[in-house]
């Protein structure tokens, strides 16, 4: 009898092993999940500083302070040294009270729309992985909610890693994705029935599952058959599935998938507003190159069947930057020397702190600044602020506010 190579054979069990492997480092993770969020295996939030809150409200410590010592709007927890802290929530509170008594525009402290104010949609995307692109769709949603907008965040990636930054995990909870909403079968269900609150008041989530990647494979028999316009017209799906959930939020942050598919397409044919992330290295300007010319190329044959992409804004957005890195230093001047105002002028700088708050599957919004060196974590949040202070007014802009 011959005897099977040993490589033969190892190829053969090679699924078997995956799965295996697939298994455990879910088993291990949900432990960590069950030490790190006890006893119900779900995220809290920390509570935020009066330094933080005046920050974040856009108004002085001592205004603060002295409505708590006049007895107006919520009250904080006060440690036995004096500091004051509020939790997310005592935030929107206190938003809404300076709100209804604050001087000036009405709508000064609470960003909702208005009347008229269209729904802002934001893809983030990148060709290549490893762009921070997931990390600044995180923060970029947390950050609007914590200044007071209604968010809706859209994982789209089938790695499910948004997802995951907001304490869920895709195979153990079972969650449907946007997926479920935007098929072509009878098992179509409203956006609504996939929307699940986060830790963060006023951050709502649709988490991805790798049933996503479903979309993709559908679209095209879809878009072959020749009496449904369902498939011809597969890039408006995501922008029709929003309208049953419109009033109910500002601005809607989409995660894309590290590739150029239908899933992608859908998005953008639904967004007011496109973010490009790109780390200034030549090999991802040379990756981010190819990208825009793909993308350009698609585009233009989808506009004839009727895809009309009208954006606000676009903008890129250079991450994990190190200012001391002489080459990354010249990408960042040749790519503003390109790209002008198209370039955000605040750069999303490469931290430790933002690195090692994810080990906990954690946002820099979310860790306690004790956790690090001070410099450290200050340079982090100083960074991530302004980046997505920035983006915030390309929105309120898009609103016609100044």
């Amino acid at each position: 009898m011959q005897s099977v190579p040993p490589s033969i054979a190892m190829m053969r069990d090679f699924d078997e092993e995956i799965l295996r492997q697939g298994e455990l480092i879910s088993d291990k993770l949900n432990l960590l999940r069950m030490e790190q969020y006890p006893p119900n295996a779900e995220k809290g939030l920390r509570l935020y500083s009066m330094a933080e809150v005046a920050d974040f409200l856009g108004v002085t410590q001592n205004h603060i302070k002295k409505l708590h010592l006049d007895g107006k709007g919520p009250k904080p927890l006060v440690s036995p040294s004096g500091r004051r802290s509020y939790s997310a929530e005592q935030m929107l509170e206190l938003r809404s009270f300076l709100d209804k008594h604050g001087r000036g525009d009405l709508k000064r402290y609470v960003p909702h729309r208005r009347d008229g104010d269209a729904l802002q949609v934001i893809s983030v995307v990148n060709f290549k992985g490893g762009s921070g692109k997931t990390t600044t769709a995180a923060h970029l949603a947390q950050y609007l909610a914590l200044t007071g907008h209604r968010v809706l965040a859209i994982d789209l990636d089938p790695q499910a890693s948004l997802t995951a930054l907001h304490g869920i995990q895709p195979e153990l909870d079972k969650n449907p994705s946007l997926f479920d909403a935007i098929r072509y079968d009878e098992d179509r269900c409203s956006i609504a029935d996939v929307i699940k609150p986060t830790n963060f008041p006023g951050l709502d989530i649709i988490p991805a599952n790798l049933e996503l990647q479903e979309y993709e494979y559908e679209t095209p028999i879809a878009a072959s058959n020749k009496s449904s316009k369902e498939g011809r017209l597969f890039f408006t799906r995501i922008s029709q599935a929003l309208k049953e959930v419109d009033a109910r939020y500002d601005v809607v942050v989409i995660d894309c998938p590290p590739q150029l598919g239908y899933l992608t397409l859908t998005a953008l044919a639904a967004s007011t507003s496109v973010l490009i992330t790109v780390h200034p290295q030549m090999l991802d300007i040379m990756s981010m190159s190819q990208f825009l010319l793909m993308l350009g190329g698609i585009l233009h044959s989808i506009k004839g069947a009727g895809a009309r992409i009208q954006l606000n804004w676009f903008r890129y957005l250079v991450t994990r930057y190190e200012p001391t890195d002489g080459p990354q230093a010249q990408m960042v001047g040749f790519m503003q020397a390109m790209f002008g105002r198209f370039l955000l002028s605040a750069p999303m700088l490469k931290s430790t702190a933002i690195s090692d708050a994810g080990i906990t599957k954690q946002t820099l919004y979310e860790v306690e600044r004790g956790q690090f060196t001070r410099t450290t974590y200050d340079r982090a949040i100083e960074s991530l602020n302004s980046v997505n202070g920035e983006i915030a007014d390309l929105i309120h802009k898009a609103w016609g506010r100044k």
